[in-house]
């Protein structure tokens, strides 16, 4: 698989980690799928929230960690939410979650993946965000392409690198 476009900065605040994901959200295409890596606290769920602002997505997003997938439609774009903590490998397989980034059963739209370790099989093509948190309470974040046919992710963070 062919790596493209890697980029590392620092996020100050929650504030600065919401305005990135409003700013992926606003200019994200369809199939977007980000897999979202970094530990408990770091700021993966601040940055849904912020995707789902800026696909103008009115719900409230909260953590899915106990349902495990929560879906946002009625954006720019449908939101779908996963998170993987609870989960092993083998009950990761058993729902199906291609579902999600192939379009056959659920309209394409961006599928953000927290605890993507736990996927057993990655997608094609993702987007990886890591988040990690820095000494001073920011949040280094390292954004990088895999796959095929990469978006122009620097001209979509070209306000944070």
């Amino acid at each position: 698989m062919r790596s493209h476009s890697l980029f590392k900065f620092i996020l100050t605040s929650g504030e600065a980690t919401q305005n990135l994901g409003k700013q992926l959200g606003k200019s994200l295409p369809s199939g977007t799928i980000l897999l979202l890596k970094g530990d408990l606290g770091a700021g993966k769920t601040t940055l849904v929230q912020g995707i789902g602002e800026g696909l103008g997505i009115t719900d409230a997003i909260v953590s899915p960690t106990f349902t495990l997938i929560n879906e946002y439609p009625e954006g720019r774009l449908p939101l779908y939410h996963l998170d993987l903590y609870r989960l092993e490998p083998a009950e990761v397989r058993s729902l199906y979650l291609e579902q999600y980034w192939e379009g056959q059963e659920f309209p394409l739209g961006i599928v953000a993946i927290e605890w993507p370790e736990r996927l057993p099989l990655k997608p094609d093509r993702y987007l990886e965000i890591n988040l990690n948190h820095t000494e001073d309470q920011g949040r280094q974040v390292t954004v990088e392409w895999q796959g095929e046919n990469p978006i122009a992710i620097e001209k979509i963070l070209e306000n944070f690198i």
